[in-house]
């Protein structure tokens, strides 16, 4: 909850229910105007920044030493100082106990489908790997109508969840003894037509961009 605002500050008020995005927008700069990036050019991932930018410096001490913010956001404090571009309004009537686990993997998989992978209504789209994150997005793929989505994970005890977020199939790789995009390729008849990697392997990467039609 906002306590209070610096100076040049009219986005927010005191009283108002907010979430730290490490990830913050300046709103101005090309990357925040654009439709397919979040790296704001002011305000993206820095961990070595530490200080507050319009001065340099940190907003907390003690004995006398300054401590550097961490991530821009410093969440592990009971109280915060932060960027008014790294922080979320939320409405107030959300539960701060229940949208304070939201942030990264629900807004990453569910943004990342939804904002940039667009898949058209009664499309196929293979999500790999149903941790968070993939689960995120294979919801984002059922609000945008896909018809089959196809979940990808090496442990299929995850895949009886995964139908709640509206995963309709499912492939372990470790079942086969050929590539799983082979597999999905096999499946969809030459290919998905959106796929959305949510493990960070490499081998994932690939094997999520060669699932895709040609």
């Amino acid at each position: 909850i906002v306590e209070s605002v610096g100076e040049g500050v009219t986005d927010l008020k005191p009283g108002d229910h907010v979430l730290p995005v490490f990830t913050g927008e300046c709103k101005e700069c090309r990357h925040c105007k654009s439709e397919e990036s979040n790296m704001c050019d002011l305000l993206r991932i820095n961990t070595d920044r530490g200080v507050m930018l319009n001065d340099g410096k940190s907003r907390f001490s003690i004995n006398g030493q300054p401590i550097f913010h961490f991530v821009g956001t410093s969440t592990f404090s009971e109280y915060t100082v932060v960027h008014v571009g790294c922080v979320a309004k939320i409405n107030p009537e959300a539960p701060l106990d229940k949208v304070c686990v939201l942030s990264c993997g629900i807004s990453t998989g569910l943004g990342a489908t939804l904002n940039v992978a667009k898949p058209k209504k009664g499309s196929s789209v293979a999500i790999f790997g149903l941790g968070a994150v993939g689960l995120a997005a294979a919801e984002g793929a059922r609000i945008a109508g896909a018809s089959r989505i196809i979940g990808v994970d090496l442990n299929p005890k995850r895949f009886e969840e995964a139908k709640k977020f509206g995963v309709t199939e499912f492939v372990n790789p470790k079942d086969y003894n050929k590539p799983v995009q082979e597999v999905i390729a096999e499946m969809t008849g030459g290919g998905v037509d959106r796929s959305v990697e949510c493990t960070g392997s490499i081998m994932a990467m690939m094997s999520a961009f060669e699932c895709v039609h040609d």
